[in-house]
């Protein structure tokens, strides 16, 4: 009797909290259905050219499959733009270039030239010098996935800290106090973002240095350019972090955010090749701060661009920052104005 009255008032319990029901019932086939659409898609095709030199001949065969170009330059500039995972040169001196920032699809283009090779016999791919543009033939998958790991637990914890910490504010009171205090929303704003900024710093510093100096994660271009990544991408979670918790009640709610807001992230971070996204999902990436946090920092870290080169997406992440900010603002200005 004692137990048939406990497992009632859970489940009445349960029933009363539709976030926490929705987190039950919905959340698991909401992460489940990404994963399908993610790897159901995952049979990469690599993009594969082949560079005719003036001596060599036209293949037939290969014109169907691999992308022909005039030139070494434009192949080697189609490398550097994405367009292009890899290249044939063909010739007296023939070679094999690789876009290199991916040891999976460098495996995959090294694949497809080999399958194609009999066109060109009496050569044979594995005999053939390669090349590669970025990364190297020693390249491992950490050093690829590295630079978004990197990101995603600098984004995770700052929001989840940030978050828990400003929902006890609420709770125990604290925010209340200060909304009966003469300080204005923008300053207490400003005020939250620069005392959890300090600890933020440190985090960000402290993971960076760690990753690249103990880990040993491959780093080819400024440390300076990875912190301000880094340091942006901490402030937005920070922000968002504290306006979600403007509509959480308790911790538990704070935690439903995650799978909603977190999850998704991490499939359109770069995490797994996004070539193999269904287009229609693939808007998902461009409106989500890690997709542009881990891009620049594989970008830095692996292709060593200079911050000009990543100027886009750190214009992209102070404008998440900005404008959280100021939808914190507008949130908080509700509870003043129902205190």
């Amino acid at each position: 009797m004692r137990i048939s009255a406990f497992v009632l008032r859970i489940i009445r319990q349960i029933l009363r909290d539709k976030r926490t029901l929705a987190l039950i019932l919905f959340a698991p086939l909401l992460i489940l259905t990404m994963l399908w659409l993610v790897f159901d898609n995952s049979d990469y095709k690599p993009k594969v050219g082949v560079v005719y030199e003036q001596s060599a001949q036209k293949s037939d065969s290969l014109s169907s499959e691999f992308k022909d170009f005039k030139n070494q330059n434009d192949a080697d500039k189609s490398l550097k733009d994405g367009d292009l995972d890899g290249y044939l040169l063909s010739g007296p001196h023939p070679k094999i270039v690789l876009e290199g920032s991916d040891p999976s699809r460098n495996r995959a283009v090294l694949k497809e030239i080999q399958d194609a090779m009999p066109v060109f016999q009496p050569m044979s791919a594995s005999k053939l010098p390669v090349e590669y543009v970025y990364g190297s033939k020693d390249m491992g998958q950490f050093d690829s996935f590295g630079p978004v790991l990197l990101g995603f637990f600098c984004f995770f914890f700052v929001f989840l800290i940030s978050g828990v910490s400003f929902l006890r504010e609420r709770t125990s009171g604290t925010l209340e106090r200060l909304l009966a205090s003469p300080i204005k929303i923008w300053e207490m704003v400003i005020s939250y973002v620069i005392g959890f900024g300090i600890f933020m710093i440190i985090q960000a510093s402290l993971l960076s240095l760690y990753a690249i100096y103990v880990l040993d994660m491959m780093m080819t271009g400024s440390f300076f350019n990875v912190l301000i990544i880094i340091l942006l991408l901490s402030l937005t979670a920070l922000t968002l972090g504290i306006l979600l918790s403007a509509f959480a009640r308790n911790e538990l709610q704070m935690m439903q955010f995650i799978p909603l807001v977190i999850v998704p992230q991490i499939f359109f971070s770069g995490l797994f090749n996004l070539d193999a996204i269904s287009d229609w999902l693939s808007w998902i990436g461009p409106i989500t701060p890690l997709y542009y946090a881990a891009q620049a920092l594989k970008d830095v870290m692996i292709k060593g661009y200079s911050f000009t080169d990543i100027l886009t997406p750190v214009l992209v992440l102070t404008g998440f920052s900005l404008v959280f900010i100021l939808l914190n603002i507008f949130a908080l200005n509700k509870y003043r104005k129902t205190s």
